[in-house]
């Protein structure tokens, strides 16, 4: 019973100074949008609204030749509200990590136009996530806004993962909100920078997190929220994917690597991704 009672003292000893250690660190330690960025993510995105309208400055449109290898670009588009249409949800499970995964959200207009939001961390050069050093305030939060033809097929064709995109079912009304939702915490973030952290501000937590602003508990929480590699089996059961499919059938419909291949050079990328072939 001592040796217990006396474990449990060290435990508390050992959790309080891991507390004090955090807050000090936490005071010391601030975010910044003054570093040495990798090239990929040293342009912030630009925004500015005038009623229906959105303009975004700097939209990512990198070419790649390898996963590290590119040729930097960024485009400027207004894009008109009113003709918002759709949203999907794309999951790159991690081949290597069973479970962890990344997540974004693509915005689709009348034009056949989409632009995709990513929340990322913000690397420095020379360096690579480690979820260990996400907990300790080591990255800085950052929100990517880019082309289709960069940042999902990126993963498809070039990291070589597997890549879904689901179509969510919401009303347009719910699907401008949660764009210019998005919108405004990538302003926030260029005025504020803000930690990544591992458990609490991830790409799928921002997610959850807009998701819920706009329908209190639409996502209630759930272990694969933390675990995102299982995020789209949880949207499938809340009712979010668009379809009548079972969850394997929407898997493999929804499944893009392949056309993601045949159309890698089309200027109609978004378009043949989601064709019905």
């Amino acid at each position: 019973m001592k040796i217990i009672k006396k474990l449990f003292k060290v435990l508390f000893w050992v959790l309080a100074l891991l507390i004090i250690l955090h807050i000090l660190f936490s005071l010391i330690v601030k975010p910044s949008n003054d570093r040495d960025w990798n090239t990929d993510q040293a342009v912030l995105p630009e925004i500015s609204i005038n009623e229906d309208l959105v303009t975004i400055k700097n939209i990512r449109n990198f070419t790649y030749r390898t996963t590290s290898e590119y040729i930097p670009d960024y485009y400027d588009k207004t894009f008109d509200l009113d003709q918002i249409k759709s949203v999907d949800f794309m999951v790159e499970p991690f081949s290597t990590n069973p479970g962890a995964a990344h997540t974004l959200l693509s915005f689709g207009f009348d034009d056949e136009s989409y632009v995709a939001v990513s929340v990322e961390i913000r690397k420095e050069k020379g360096e690579t996530f480690s979820a260990m050093k996400g907990l300790l305030r080591q990255y800085e939060l950052m929100y990517v806004i880019a082309d289709e033809r960069d940042v999902i097929k990126l993963r498809s064709n070039y990291r070589r993962d597997e890549v879904f995109l689901y179509p969510i079912k919401t009303s347009k009304e719910n699907i401008r909100a949660l764009f210019m939702g998005m919108l405004a915490r990538a302003k926030e973030l260029q005025e504020k920078p803000e930690f990544y952290n591992t458990i609490t501000s991830t790409c799928t937590t921002n997610i959850v997190t807009h998701v819920n602003k706009l329908v209190p508990d639409r996502i209630p929480f759930d272990f694969r929220i933390l675990t995102p590699g299982y995020s789209d089996k949880y949207a499938y059961e809340l009712g979010l994917i668009d379809t009548d499919l079972s969850f394997e059938g929407a898997r493999a419909k929804f499944k893009i690597n392949e056309k993601a291949e045949k159309h890698a050079d089309s200027l109609e990328f978004s378009k043949m991704i989601r064709a019905v072939e």
